[in-house]
């Protein structure tokens, strides 16, 4: 990649940072002001030296995004699911960028009903989405959120399923989710604080009235929560939940009396996590409750619910994380995680009969039950796919355990076989000795000399899990010879809640570091080696990125750090950013020293030193609600004043959308089809 135009420079302002006595000079934190102009202007210099850069790439960009294209079925619908009495359908059209939501009564034989056309709907908007389609008891109204900034701030309406009339009222700074009570004219739905966007009102609307005689329920003043609303699968509870990191808490009330109280279900403890579901007179309750640390499955009356009152029914077990339940009329079902592999786990209610595991035999895998909200039925919808092996939506009967495939994602364009790719788990050592395992798959054929181009993926926070999963994109890069590696690395649940208790707070280095004992285990192994490494992350895992790039630059060739959280600490002391306060329990509050010193220690724009870096690409959004543009912006900027290398460094900032990049079906490839590009101009493969 020549250089043709001259590399963008931020001014420097100095401004001085002090904490516990401690004094940071940040040049560039003049950049947290998207009204600035001159902020503007940075960012679209940015934007016109990386366009500068991949000029010679343009042309291959545009082939990689028809290739892309290419594969995805584009008149394709979703598997349709029954409730209520209607089959709920999601259709895509040739050529159009939204979906298409429909229904038809009883059965698929009947007249389709249309819901919602996204396509006409996003006219004259950049950015759109449609969420919380959320559906009244008697079928004749249906609730909607819509977003058309991407700050995840969305407005509910209210749709007459009969009429086709949106009614005038409309619930502003949403989550964009609602519940029905029974009554099928009062909704609950949850909306955001103005400034940190934190979920902490739910209000009560009436069908027909203003929304600005709407009803404070419930106000969740603890800055460390966030809460919501929902409606048990029984149909008989409506929910109001509050949740932390480390704790939640319930309220309940019968949803046949919208205008009654809210009743505690169990206040919330510190350290006490529980999340409730309804059956046949009692509460289901998964639990960490006394230090089951991979949860446990409980149960009591709907009229006894304090915890002292709560009985076993899974108990608790070391190697085995409780992940999920879904209740049936028939059957429990419980989805659990052993040796980081998902099991779905069929119990009857009736103890007569035999209680049994779904089989999977491949060693790398994603499994997970899907649509399941018919309560009366022997039907169980999972989604199964792995790195080699396409999504596939199975139904099956709990009852006869006969299975029916009723979907298999197609791969178009004729070139793709499952036999060409081959996928295997290892297990790397950590330097403290633990065994991280990573997942890989390549086409058939790889010789392990050490030159393979591969790209190592990871998040490692929060608890959330990467599962090896199936990508028609990614095959752009598998069939130009690269290696896709997913770490499962500490901070994330592959292998139970201790794996994730052990890469937070004051455990957070582990997860860097296990990010990079995966890469020298990948290049002692000979599966690449530093000239053809390159790593990825977004959002927590660009932070990731940016604290390896720290570690041990010298190991990678190249780095995407996508949306990248790495000015930790000046974010984790500003609490009117949005999402900063619900996160003291993952990262730690800097206002104490202890915490402030340790973050210090690897915030990645803190840390930016006079040494050479990997080539990278940087991106971002101007609206991102979660990372703010200026984290990415100023880390550019830091590293454009201090890097000693010669190295490509790339700031894409999409000026119109937020965290999840651009909304349209297709345009967002175009971003894949870019990074692809950036990875493969650095490999020197030019088609």
């Amino acid at each position: 990649m020549s250089k043709k135009i001259e590399t963008p420079v931020a001014k420097k302002v100095e401004k001085k940072l002090e904490k516990h006595g401690d004094i940071r000079i940040d040049n560039y934190y003049w950049l947290n002001d998207r009204e600035n102009p001159e902020v503007i202007d940075y960012l679209n210099r940015e934007n016109d030296y990386l366009k500068e850069n991949m000029a010679g790439t343009e042309d291959f960009q545009k082939s990689l995004f028809i290739e892309m294209k290419s594969r995805i079925k584009e008149d394709d619908a979703s598997v349709p699911y029954k409730y209520n009495g209607y089959w709920y359908i999601t259709k895509y059209e040739k050529g159009k960028d939204y979906p298409i939501y429909t229904r038809k009564k009883e059965t698929l034989d009947a007249n389709e009903e249309l819901l919602f056309d996204c396509n006409v709907m996003a006219e004259g908007h950049s950015y759109f989405r449609l969420v919380g389609l959320n559906v009244s008891p008697d079928n004749e109204r249906i609730a909607f959120g819509i977003d058309t900034v991407s700050r995840r701030k969305y407005t509910i309406q209210i749709k007459n399923l009969e009429t086709n009339e949106i009614y005038p009222e409309s619930m502003e700074n949403t989550t964009g989710g609602s519940t029905w009570a029974n009554d099928n004219k009062t909704l609950f739905y949850t909306r955001k604080n103005e400034q940190t966007l934190r979920s902490d009102k739910i209000y009560k609307h009436k069908l027909g009235l203003d929304a600005s005689s709407d009803l404070l329920i419930f106000h969740e003043k603890d800055e460390t929560f966030g809460t919501y609303v929902y409606k048990t699968k029984s149909k008989k509870f409506l929910i109001i939940g509050s949740y932390s990191t480390l704790s939640s808490e319930f309220r309940i009330l019968d949803a046949n009396t919208p205008d009654g109280d809210f009743k505690m279900f169990q206040k919330r403890e510190r350290d006490l996590e529980y999340d409730i579901s309804h059956y046949n007179g009692h509460f289901y309750i998964v639990t960490n409750k006394d230090d089951a640390i991979n949860f446990k499955l409980m149960k009591t009356s709907e009229t006894s619910t304090h915890k002292k009152n709560w009985k076993d029914v899974i108990p608790h077990r070391e190697n085995v994380l409780l992940e999920d339940i879904d209740i049936f009329n028939e059957y429990l079902v419980v989805s659990e995680r052993k040796n980081g592999l998902n099991e779905i786990h069929i119990k009857p209610w009736n103890s007569n009969k035999e209680e049994y595991y779904l089989p999977f035999d491949n060693e790398t895998y994603t499994a997970y039950t899907s649509t399941n909200v018919d309560f009366d039925t022997d039907i169980l919808r999972y989604a199964y796919n792995s790195l080699t092996t396409p999504s596939s939506v199975i139904d099956f009967n709990m009852n006869d355990k006969s299975k029916t495939l009723k979907k298999e994602q197609e791969v178009l364009g004729g070139t793709f076989k499952k036999d060409n790719y081959a996928s295997e788990r290892v297990w790397a050592t950590a330097q403290d000795g633990e065994k991280i395992p990573v997942s890989l798959v390549y086409r058939k054929g790889m010789i392990k000399d050490g030159k393979n181009p591969l790209l190592l993926y990871a998040y490692g926070s929060y608890g959330a899990t990467i599962d090896p999963s199936f990508s028609t994109i990614r095959l752009s890069l598998l069939d130009r010879g690269f290696i896709f590696a997913i770490a499962h690395i500490r901070g994330g649940q592959y292998l139970g809640r201790p794996w994730y208790e052990d890469g937070k707070l004051f455990t957070k280095k582990n997860t860097f570091i296990d990010f990079v004992d995966c890469s020298k285990y990948l290049i002692e192994q000979n599966y690449t080696s530093p000239e053809h490494h390159y790593a990825m992350g977004g959002s927590a895992g660009g932070l990731l990125m940016g604290a390896v790039v720290n570690i041990a630059p010298d190991l990678y060739n190249g780095v995407i750090a996508a949306v990248p959280f790495v000015d930790v600490i000046t974010t984790m002391l500003d609490d009117s950013i949005p999402l900063t306060t619900g996160e003291y329990d993952e990262w730690g509050n800097p206002n104490k020293k202890e915490y402030y010193d340790y973050m210090k220690s690897y915030s990645p724009y803190d840390q930016v030193e006079n040494k050479a870096y990997p080539s990278m690409l940087i991106t971002t959004g101007l609206h991102d609600s979660q990372v703010q543009y200026w984290e990415p912006a100023k880390w550019v900027a830091k590293l454009r004043e201090l890097k000693t290398d010669d190295n490509i460094l790339l700031l894409r900032t999409n000026m119109e959308t937020g965290h999840g990049g651009a909304s349209g079906r297709f345009e967002s490839l175009k971003e894949d089809a870019q990074e692809y590009a950036f990875l493969f101009d650095l490999e020197d493969i030019k088609e």
